[in-house]
């Protein structure tokens, strides 16, 4: 909106104000049609219904909620939902979300999720969706726990995994690198380690608090944006989706959030790319399916060197590819930018890695071993996934070449339909 409005902008604006007020906003809140197919203690899987007059056809794509965050990441509002995307073009959909953390859950750590929540849920999915592999989309810590499952459990039938702003070396994340040295002092007995101890967990409002503290700009200037946007309605419908967002919150369970604090905060686990969890340690190395990475331009919470640090550690991977996408650690998901970047991104990669045939899934999970010892460099070599034809088929594959760009370069990939980002495809 110009300083002097014009004429059509100062009618536009007066119609919003007015439909506001009339109507209680702007944005269609409306949830994507769900079925829910399978459930158990903090794990409940959906099955988007298909759209009217669409085909389900495919491989399915399985949404990964990080916990504290609500489902609505993924389906933020009509014209702007990662859902609404997928299932208008025929994608079967899928999503796994947790319900509400209670009290009870506070025994409850990260093998929870990694043992039983997304395993579960992948198999759901490939059963339900007649046996097709299952393509994981991991939003922040959604990312991780997909990560860490992919390193895990190779028997799984995942097809591909994408990953978007998920930080594994925190000590580049701005907002972190003050208070480390403070954490580090405390060895396990400060403040912090007590609260969550007694409360149980992280409450809910203590989640919205941070998650808030953390866009804290944003949220200072909301006011002068809204008035500077008064005759954009798809600017203001998107802040009110936002703003829905950040009000459902959700609590953390207390053993979760204290291996999060101490191991992922504090110790740092993830940025060697290894990680204990309960008998035996995860090596993101052990991943073998192609991964797909993205980090947001703007993202203060995942900022491009704490998601981009994991590119090196996924040495056993198929294809690792990481994309630079306009937007902060929500927007770059589910922006209004993110619908000709992000979203166009992931249907290429889904599209390049469906229809080969995944690994046969067994109902009941192997009995827990051991952590095994660390494989040779001749082992790896030997079990490693040899490049076929089939992966140079793929569309992504023909594109012709260019020169290379730095990673950190925003707008260095021409190719792409978008401008505003940089992108690299590293081929293993």
């Amino acid at each position: 909106m110009d300083l002097i409005p014009k004429p059509d902008q100062v009618v536009s604006a007066a119609g919003n104000v007015a439909h506001t007020l009339l109507y209680g906003g702007l944005a269609d809140l409306r949830p994507m049609p769900r079925t829910l197919i399978d459930d158990g203690e903090l794990r409940e899987v959906y099955h988007y219904r298909p759209a009217k007059d669409v085909e389900e056809t495919g491989d399915p794509v399985l949404l990964v909620t990080p916990l504290a965050a609500p489902a609505l990441c993924f389906d933020l509002r009509r014209d702007c939902s990662l859902v609404e995307h997928l299932v208008t073009q025929g994608r079967p959909t899928y999503l796994v979300e947790y319900g509400q953390v209670s009290f009870k859950n506070r025994a409850l750590g990260v093998e929870h999720w990694v043992d039983e929540v997304l395993p579960e849920a992948i198999r759901t999915v490939h059963e339900h969706s007649g046996g097709r592999g299952v393509h994981l989309v991991g939003w922040s810590l959604g990312g991780i726990f997909a990560l860490l499952v992919a390193a895990d459990r190779q028997d799984l039938p995942i097809a591909s995994l994408t990953v978007i702003g998920s930080p594994v070396d925190v000590t580049k994340v701005p907002l972190v690198a003050p208070v480390r040295p403070l954490l580090n002092l405390t060895q396990g007995t400060g403040a912090i380690t007590r609260a969550y101890r007694v409360l149980g967990g992280v409450p809910t409002p203590l989640v919205n608090w941070a998650f808030t503290a953390a866009s804290a700009q944003k949220v200072v200037t909301k006011p002068l944006a809204v008035l500077t946007h008064l005759d954009d309605t798809d600017y203001l419908a998107q802040m009110e989706a936002v703003t829905r967002f950040m009000s459902n919150m959700t609590a953390y369970p207390g053993r979760t959030f204290g291996q999060l604090y101490h191991r992922f905060v504090k110790g740092n686990a993830l940025a060697k790319g290894r990680m204990p969890l309960g008998d035996r340690t995860v090596d993101l190395a052990d991943i073998t399916v192609p991964v797909l990475v993205f980090a947001g331009n703007t993202d203060g919470i995942a900022p491009l060197p704490a998601v981009r640090a994991v590119v090196p550690l996924l040495t056993g991977s198929r294809e690792v590819r990481f994309e630079i996408v306009p937007g902060g650690h929500l927007g770059m998901l589910t922006g209004r930018a993110a619908r000709g970047t992000t979203w166009t991104v992931i249907d290429e990669w889904v599209a390049q890695w469906s229809g080969q045939a995944p690994v046969k899934a067994a109902r009941k999970a192997p009995a827990k071993k051991a952590a095994p010892a660390k494989k040779t460099a001749a082992a790896k070599k030997a079990t490693a996934p040899k490049k076929t034809a089939a992966a140079k088929k793929a569309p992504a594959r023909k594109a012709p070449a260019r020169k290379a760009a730095s990673a950190g370069t925003i707008g260095s990939n021409p190719t792409r339909r978008y401008g505003s980002a940089g992108s690299r495809s590293l081929g293993r």
